[in-house]
This record gives C-alpha cells, structure tokens and sequence, in this order.
C-alpha cells in the first residue's frame, strides 16, 4: 500500500468521531399569562419538537410579560437575546406595515368577512413577513375589539371627555381616535390593568378572550355591542435563528407550529364567543350603539385608515385590494339574503 495512503489512513483514524448535532434553544416570548389555554397548548408543542428532534430543537417559553411588551421583545430578537415572539398585527410596523391591514378600525363587519379576505390575502402577509426576516406559522384570529367601559358607550358624545387607551405604538387606532375628535391615551398592553386602576384610563377595546385572560373584566361595568377592529396574533422567529436548525428540524417545527396556530384560528371566535357569555355572567352589561353612530364613526375613521395608507402606514394597493374583495362578498351576501327572503 502507497505510503502516503497509509499515512492519510492513520490521521483519519485520530480524527473525533462526529456526535450529534448541537441543540438549538428557540427562545419565545409572549404576554400570555401562565397556565392559560395558549400556554399549555404551545408548551405541548414545544415537548413534541423536542422529541421529534431527538433533543436537537428546544422551544423555551416566556410568558407574562415577563419580557417586557412587543417593543421590548423585538429589541431583544435584535440583540439574539429571544428568538422569537407572538405579536399583535401592528408590533411588526417598522418591518413590514401591511400586516396593519386586518386591524383598520371598522373595516370588517363580521366573521364572514374577514374568513372571506383572509382566504385571499393571508399567504401574501406571511411571504411578506419572511421577506422582512421572520418566520411565522400562519396567524390565529383574535376576535372583534369591543369597547369596554365604566359608563354606557353608545355613541361619539359618549366617548369624550373619556380618556381611551390606544396600544403604544399604534399609530392607526391612535389616528382612528383623532379622527373622531378623542383624546387617546397610549400604553403598553403589560400597563393597562393598572390604568384602569387608578383611573388613567376609563375605556379599553380589546376582544372578550383578553378581556378575562387579562382580568380587564374586574375594572370596567359595560361593553358596546359593536365590532371595532379584528384583531390577530402571531408567532414570529427570527429567521437568522431558525435558520441555525437543519432542514429536517426546520420542517418539523414548521409543521407542529403551523397545526398549532390553525387550531389557535379555529377556536378563537368560539372562545370569544364563550368570553362574552362569561363577561355577561360577571355582571359586566352589554349596551348597543344608538341608531346611525356606526355610520357617523365609519366615515371619518375610513378617511383616516386611507390617510395611513397614503403616509406609507400600509401599501394603498393593498388596502385597494381588501376593499373590492369585501364589495365582492357584500354582494353575494346582499344577493343571497334577497333570494332566500324571495324563496317559499
């Protein structure tokens, strides 16, 4: 045998035998308190990533709050301190503003709706979030925001003098509230338990789910029968982190997250719906809007949602798009109810 083989043979056999691929810690964060329904839910995941992985692929979860809100979290991602976050629509602005499309204030008037946009538009928000450097798993509906207050809101008049909170960093409920003559006041989520408290603020909107998870329920006497805003949360990874997993990792968290967050959309509206009933049983009492003031709030908060779409806030086609895709469903529904009304 060549002597230089036998040399080569010989360094080989002094070279470390390759172990297993290093584990990858995916840190999360998320306001989610422990022990709700969405804590255990993604902990359950988490246990079957790490098992289908063989230990290579670790979800480890932050919860409460205790990382600070979306703001915070985000430089953390920025940093490499977290990985990962569910956020609300409007968190991810600075990377990629479209995502503000479903929480336009009195865009949608119910669930049908919204099943019939999202459809169509969900695919083009996730391939627009990869492209800003995250990944994400599908996104889970919220809910209708409702506005929650101490005193009856049934109309504009009802609203001022009032001090109502606008998530920090919202710029578009800030401008919705402006455009109906208010005088928001801006929070952190983590803040707003506390300033209802000690009367910082008076009224809040925000779907029923977070109401109670939140225990908002216990600060406020009355709710408007009026869907505000639809809501949405997400879970986003950094891509420079996910990235860090192997093609066969990456497809097995992709599919346990993704089977997640279609359960996570599938409940939510009956959850909400459950959350309602539950609210009604704490004592909280439900008013109505008078006639015409959905319709006196829908005209200059529209005008302002086009106003945010002009100043970059969102892409203008895209909000051109959402639009004529609910005039097309308000006409077959319009059509629909006039056949069944005509019908024997």
């Amino acid at each position: 045998m060549n002597a230089r083989i036998i040399v080569l043979i010989a360094l080989t056999a002094l070279l470390p035998v390759a172990g297993p691929a290093s584990a990858v810690d995916l840190k999360i964060a998320t306001i989610a308190p422990e022990g709700s329904t969405w804590m255990k839910d993604m902990r359950a995941a988490g246990a079957e990533i790490a098992e289908r992985t063989d230990g290579r692929v670790n979800i480890k979860l932050y919860g409460g709050g205790v990382m600070g809100d979306d703001k915070k979290v985000l430089r953390k991602i920025r940093i490499g301190q977290l990985h990962g976050g569910v956020f609300t629509a409007n968190s991810m602005e600075q990377y990629y503003p479209d995502l503000n499309i479903y929480g336009l204030p009195l865009l949608f008037e119910n669930h049908g709706e919204v099943r019939y946009v999202r459809e169509r538009v969900d695919p083009k928000l996730e391939a627009g979030l990869e492209e800003a450097g995250f990944v994400s798993f599908g996104f889970a509906g919220g809910g209708f925001a409702r506005f929650l207050s101490n005193t009856p809101v049934r109309s504009v008049d009802d609203l001022k003098g009032k001090k109502v909170w606008v998530p920090e960093g919202d710029q578009i409920s800030y401008r919705a509230m402006e455009a109906l003559d208010l005088s928001p006041v801006t929070l952190p989520v983590t803040d707003v338990l506390t300033g209802l408290q000690t009367g910082l603020i008076d009224i809040v909107a925000s779907p029923p789910v977070a109401v109670l998870v939140l225990q908002w329920h216990t600060k406020v006497d009355y709710l408007t029968e009026l869907p505000l805003l639809y809501t949405l949360g997400y879970l986003a990874i950094d891509k420079r982190a996910f990235s860090r997993l192997t093609d066969a990792d990456q497809a097995v968290v992709d599919e346990v997250m993704n089977r997640v967050y279609e359960n996570f959309d599938r409940i939510n509206q009956a959850d909400n719906e459950q959350a309602l009933a539950a609210l009604a049983n704490t004592g909280v009492d439900f008013v109505e809007p008078v006639d015409g003031a959905i319709d006196r709030w829908r005209e200059p908060v529209m005008a302002a949602n086009r106003s945010l779409a002009e100043e970059g806030y969102l892409s203008p086609e895209l909000l051109d798009e959402v639009q004529t895709l609910l005039a097309e469903y308000r006409t077959r529904a319009a059509a629909t109810a006039q056949a069944d009304g005509d019908g024997p």
